[in-house]
């Protein structure tokens, strides 16, 4: 009998370390680590939107987070602009920190972590076809100074609590130029905070298939591989007045092929060419893990955590078409042990639908049915 009970425990502890051996890197062991699950983005309040003075206060307050946290949410990302923070001569705007502060506040208070993202810079912004931040060395050390000063204001805060993301979506003309700056970035940080945890993502738009061409500091494990993903983009940006989405009038489909040839056939001709493309590629939560699987392999190599910063789907998608969307990306999420943030609270790729939480679509996302 014990030679059995002493056999079953052998048994189960090599089981257990096949297991652990095999597992994501998304949760260390270091209960001081920054570790985070399922999250949301709180975008166009201190980033993206002209409202200020009580507009932009009245946007995001306590009650909101508290409804995240009870929702199910365990962090939030925080994109913040630099016109936001910063006047144009460099000083920290007063009102716009204590906002940011507040929400920090907050977030402790109900036990949300948070990561402050630097989305738009006056030298760069992902859709501009101008980006000064990649030819001019005055520009990038104004993207320096900016996270010396957020630094300055934020590393008060516990380090499992609250995470820097550098930069959101750099578009560069090449891969080793974002490098080179991401990578002095970070240096400018380490130079005050050497265990904060970074956040950094690939060039062009921070897709899954560039992070191959990431490059990040050597010997650093307290950094976050970060992509974002919304595809098939047909789908997840359904009618977008913003993107050339806008010019095709028919039905979307998911899974399976976005478009349907007998769909296309009733387009224009100059409509029909440009989508045609669509009626031939399937999306499924298998396309959808092999995707995720690309930057799970880089991660890996580097032993670095993985991280999908933003992912979501218009609301002028198919209602239903869109659930099954999210029903995928995030079971794929969890299967795959990746941690994610929604993109985002209130506006058009939001949780909300007529103007109520959309319960259906965040017990999805934060896997917890709602009471």
């Amino acid at each position: 009998m014990r030679t059995t009970v002493l056999l079953i425990m052998l048994l189960a502890g090599n089981l257990l370390t096949d297991v652990y051996a095999n597992s994501p890197k998304t949760v260390p062991a270091d209960k001081n680590e920054f570790t985070v699950h399922r999250g949301l983005n709180i975008a166009h309040w201190l980033s993206q939107s002209e409202a200020r003075g009580q507009e932009r206060a009245n946007y995001f307050t306590e009650k909101d987070i508290k409804f995240l946290a009870d929702a199910g949410y365990d962090h939030l990302r925080i994109p913040i602009d630099e016109e936001q923070m910063f006047s144009k001569d460099g000083k920290p705007d007063p009102e716009a920190f204590k906002l940011l502060h507040n929400g920090l506040k907050w977030c402790a208070k109900y036990n949300l972590k948070a990561i402050i993202d630097l989305h738009i810079l006056r030298s760069h912004h992902f859709n501009e076809k101008v980006k000064p931040l990649f030819t001019d060395a005055a520009a990038q050390e104004r993207f320096y100074e900016c996270w010396r000063l957020l630094s300055k204001e934020l590393k008060k805060y516990p380090n499992n609590m609250v995470a820097y993301e550098l930069m959101n979506e750099p578009v560069a003309d090449d891969a080793e130029t974002w490098n080179m700056i991401a990578n002095k970035c970070a240096a400018v940080v380490r130079k005050s905070e050497p265990n904060r945890t970074i956040v950094i993502g690939s060039n062009r738009w921070q897709g899954y298939e560039t992070i191959k061409d990431l490059r990040v500091p050597e010997n650093d494990k307290h950094i976050l591989i970060s992509f974002h993903y919304y595809l098939p983009f047909l789908l997840t940006h359904y009618r977008a007045l913003w993107t050339e989405n806008k010019e095709y009038t028919g039905p979307v489909h998911y899974p399976g092929i976005v478009i349907h040839p007998e769909d296309l056939q009733q387009q224009p001709e100059a409509v029909a060419k440009k989508f045609k493309w669509y009626t031939t590629q399937t999306f499924n939560k298998e396309v959808m893990k092999s995707h995720f699987q690309q930057v799970l392999d880089h991660a890996n190599q580097l032993g670095l955590r993985v991280y999908c910063g933003e992912y979501a789907c218009l609301e002028t998608a198919p209602d239903a078409d869109r659930i099954r969307w999210y029903q995928d990306i995030c079971s794929a999420f969890e299967e795959m042990g990746i941690a994610h943030a929604t993109w985002d609270y209130k506006e058009g790729f939001g949780i909300f639908k007529d103007g109520k939480p959309y319960w259906e679509l965040i017990e999805i996302q934060t896997n917890k049915p709602h009471k």
